[in-house]
């Protein structure tokens, strides 16, 4: 596989697993694991495709949330409205460092979404939501090296 198809499947897969569409949960990081398992690619590079692409999928989560209104009535949407609201009294309580859990299968969906509903400064979004991805693929990357010296 090429440099640029093994990256850009990495950045693909991240972006897939990073929205609310239905896809195996973790996929994205078995895919890591497994690029680093085969010595495919830069690590640092993986990570860094991994990384951004699950960052813009949770992008267009929170695009959901903010411009999209009524999703929760729709049968094909992950989240119900008890969800939605149960994130929402947590987002509340918390505030916005919730955003760092928004790498979680699932409810890291939800959270996303539910930053976009109440209109969390995009920036904010943007810093919190890729430090926490960022640490799961880092720690994955750190796993796998570890597992293969």
């Amino acid at each position: 596989m090429s440099d640029l198809a093994t990256y850009g499947s990495m950045l693909l897969m991240g972006l897939i697993a990073g929205t609310f569409l239905p896809f195996l949960p973790a996929s994205s990081e078995l895919y890591l694991a497994g690029l680093l398992a085969s010595r495919t690619g830069q690590p640092d590079v993986l990570i860094a495709a991994a990384v951004v692409g699950n960052v813009l999928g949770g992008l267009l989560n929170y695009c959901a949330g903010r411009y999209v209104s009524g999703l929760a009535g729709k049968s094909w949407f992950p989240a119900t409205q008890a969800q939605l609201d149960y994130v929402g009294t947590k987002f509340n309580r918390y505030g916005v460092w919730i955003l760092l859990l928004a790498w979680l299968p699932v409810v890291g969906d939800v959270i996303a979404v539910v930053a976009g509903l109440l209109r969390t400064e995009i920036k904010i979004f943007v810093v919190l939501t890729t430090v926490g991805k960022f640490a799961r693929y880092a720690a994955i990357g750190l796993g796998m090296a570890w597992a293969q010296s």
